[in-house]
C-alpha cells in the first residue's frame, strides 16, 4: 500500500523524509520533487530496486538511470575523472540544472544497466530532495512518469501512472517549471554538449571555453536525465552517441587552452588528475548509513553488508531532469 505525505505541513513532511528514508534502504521505491519534475528513485546500490524501477517505467536495461546526489563530495566518490572543467562546472552550476557524464568509479558495486562504464550525476536544486539524498545517499532516479507519458509535475499526476509500484509519495506541491538540464559529457578530451536545457550554452561556455556541440541538433532515442521525462541526446559518450559535433567556439576558429582558468581555490585538484579520493570523509555521503569505524569504508556493497546510497551510471540514458 503507498502512502504520501503532504511535505508543507511541518510534521507530515518529517514523518515523510523518514518513511522514504526507510523505503529506500529496504529496497522499495519512492517519488520525490525535483526543481524540474517528479522523480521516480531507488537506492542505486541495490540491483533488484533499479529494475523495479525500470519495470515501473516500462523500460528496459539499455535506458538505465541517473543519479542525483545530496552533495559534490557524494558525486566525486562516484566519478573516476571529472576531467579538465567537471569541477568549475560543478563550482558554478550545482545544485541546479546541469548533469554531468562521467566515466564511474570502478570500485563501485551496482547494476544500473547497460551504462558503458559512466555515469549521470546531478545535483538538484530542490531542499525536499536534498534532504532525501541526505538521507539515503545516491539515489538512481528517473522521471516519474511511464515511459512515453509526459513526466509528472506534482505528486498527484505521478500516483496515477506509477500506483502501488511506489512505496512512499512525497508530496511537495507542483514542481519548478524550468527546462529540463544541460547535460554535458566529461568522458572525452573536450566537454560536449549532449542536450541543450535549462543553462544557457553561452554560459556552459564561459566555464568550459570550448564545447562540441551537434551541428543539426538531432536527438537519439535514448532518454536522458533521470527526472524530467524527455527525450534527448544519447548521453554514453561513446558508441551510439549522436553525430560528430562542431568545434567552433562562438566564432573563433582557433580552439582555445584545455587548461583551468587562473584562479582556482585553494586544495581544488589540477585538471586531468587522478580520480577524487576515496577517503571516509568523501564516501560518507555515499553511505550515509555506514557506522563510524574510523576506517575508510568498503565501498563494495557486498563488503558493506548493506546498500547504502546509490551511484548513476555514467553512460546510461537519461531524460529530462
Amino acid at each position: 500500500m503507498s502512502r504520501r505525505y503532504d511535505c508543507s505541513e511541518p510534521m507530515e513532511r518529517t514523518r515523510g523524509i523518514a518513511e522514504a528514508v526507510s523505503a529506500v534502504r529496504r529496497g522499495e521505491l519512492v517519488v520525490l520533487p525535483t526543481d524540474t519534475v517528479y522523480g521516480i528513485g531507488c537506492d542505486a546500490f541495490t540491483p533488484t530496486a533499479v529494475t523495479a524501477l525500470l519495470d515501473a517505467k516500462g523500460r528496459g536495461r539499455d535506458m538505465p538511470p541517473p543519479v542525483l546526489v545530496g552533495s559534490v563530495r557524494a558525486a566525486t566518490a562516484l566519478i573516476d575523472d571529472l576531467g579538465t572543467y567537471g569541477q568549475d562546472l560543478i563550482d558554478e552550476f550545482w545544485p541546479g540544472a546541469l548533469t554531468l557524464v562521467c566515466r564511474a568509479n570502478p570500485n563501485l558495486a551496482w547494476d544500473l544497466g547497460e551504462t558503458k562504464g559512466t555515469v549521470a550525476v546531478r545535483m538538484p536544486l530542490d531542499h525536499l530532495a536534498l534532504e532525501l539524498l541526505r538521507g539515503t545517499g545516491p539515489m538512481a532516479v528517473s522521471s516519474a512518469n511511464q515511459s512515453g507519458v509526459e513526466a509528472a509535475r506534482t505528486a498527484e499526476e505521478a500516483e496515477k501512472q506509477l500506483g502501488d509500484t511506489v512505496a512512499v509519495y512525497l508530496d511537495g506541491g507542483p514542481s519548478g517549471e524550468t527546462e529540463p538540464s544541460s547535460i554535458i559529457d566529461l568522458t572525452g578530451p573536450v566537454p560536449r554538449l549532449l542536450r541543450a536545457g535549462a543553462i544557457p550554452e553561452d554560459r556552459l561556455r564561459g566555464v568550459c571555453g570550448v564545447l562540441l556541440v551537434d551541428d543539426d541538433g538531432d536527438q537519439d532515442a535514448a532518454e536522458v536525465d533521470g527526472v524530467d521525462g524527455t527525450d534527448a541526446t544519447d548521453t554514453t559518450g561513446g558508441e551510439g552517441s549522436a553525430a560528430a559535433p562542431s568545434l567552433s567556439k562562438d566564432g573563433d576558429d582557433a580552439p582555445p587552452s584545455l587548461r583551468k582558468e587562473d584562479g582556482e581555490q585553494p586544495g581544488e585538484e589540477e585538471p586531468g588528475e587522478q580520480a577524487p579520493s576515496l577517503r571516509k570523509d568523501d564516501a560518507d555521503d555515499v553511505h550515509p548509513h555506514t557506522p563510524d569505524t574510523g576506517e575508510a569504508p568498503d565501498l563494495r556493497k557486498d563488503a558493506a553488508g548493506e546498500a547504502a546510497g546509490e551511484v548513476p551510471p555514467g553512460d546510461s540514458g537519461r531524460e529530462k531532469d
